[in-house]
């Protein structure tokens, strides 16, 4: 399945004073998204603030996204978690919503499953899954890897299309996108790592960056599409510094402080998370003007 070279991985809005997830503010994002660059919307995922997301608000985002995106761009929604029943279920659930193409599905975080673990959870979710599946490897928020072998394996399954890569390992993304199948896409889930990845074979990004700089990232992948490669390097290196100050404190915390300067308002981020110090808004509108 293709879902497009620029998918965001959406932050999720909240009411400025109540701390409810925010329909009007849902809407108005993901209409700016699709404005400025996104093929695509990751939504209740890692960026999306997923581990302080009740159930019920969970749905409410799904729907609404759905709604604003009136089938214009891909929706993937985030429904796994460490329980393999519990994300059968609400992978279902969410699939009755209509307008999600696909859902992603995260390595099983805590309980630190081995490989074998890993292989039975996604083929259990896949195989019960109304809905492709995209496999999330982020050994950095689950402490386990999907090992190569062990994706390459799970995209012979028919529901299983994707994954999102974050492991940072250029070298195991390489054998991932050399071992499986044309039709089985590969991400970046790094910004940092888009058009290193892309230029191995990889399909685009998920991104946090392309809540601010859709549009650029669009052209860097345009650029080398067209045998453009000094002009694509010349963008990626222009990007770097934003991309790297967006990560200076926990994801979405500067995301969100970008896009409420710019007049997206998307309110706070929840405890555990805390907003960006004076320090470090400065610098990244600095980066952001640049």
């Amino acid at each position: 399945m293709d879902f497009g070279k620029v998918v965001t991985a959406m932050v999720t809005p909240f009411h400025a004073e109540k701390d409810k997830v925010c329909k009007k503010r849902i809407h108005h994002l993901v209409e700016h998204l699709i404005k400025t660059g996104s093929d695509g919307l990751v939504v209740g995922g890692t960026t999306g603030e997923s581990p302080t997301l009740t159930h019920d608000e969970k749905i409410k985002l799904f729907k609404q996204v759905v709604e604003t995106n009136a089938g214009r761009v891909k929706i993937i929604a985030g429904t796994g978690s460490n329980n393999t029943a519990e994300t059968i279920a609400f992978t279902q659930e969410v699939a009755e919503i209509g307008g999600i193409d696909a859902v992603l599905v995260v390595a099983p975080y805590y309980n630190k499953p081995n490989q074998e673990g890993l292989y039975a959870h996604f083929k259990a979710v896949a195989e019960a899954s109304p809905l492709p599946v995209m496999i999330y490897n982020i050994p950095g928020r689950s402490v386990v890897n999907i090992e190569p072998e062990t994706i390459i394996a799970l995209s012979k399954l028919p529901n299983i299309v994707s994954v999102k890569e974050s492991s940072g390992n250029l070298d195991n993304i390489s054998k991932i996108i050399a071992e499986t199948s044309e039709d089985f896409t590969l991400y970046s889930g790094d910004d940092s790592l888009t058009l290193p990845i892309y230029a191995v074979g990889g399909n685009g990004v998920v991104s946090v960056a392309s809540h601010v700089a859709g549009n650029e990232l669009q052209e860097m992948l345009k650029a080398f599409d067209n045998g453009d490669v000094k002009r694509a390097a010349a963008l990626h290196r222009q990007l770097l510094p934003l991309m790297k100050e967006l990560f200076s404190v926990p994801n979405p915390a500067p995301t969100k402080y970008l896009l409420n300067k710019q007049g997206i308002s998307v309110g706070h981020v929840r405890l555990p998370l805390t907003e960006v110090d004076e320090q470090t808004g400065k610098q990244l509108e600095k980066l952001l003007n640049q």
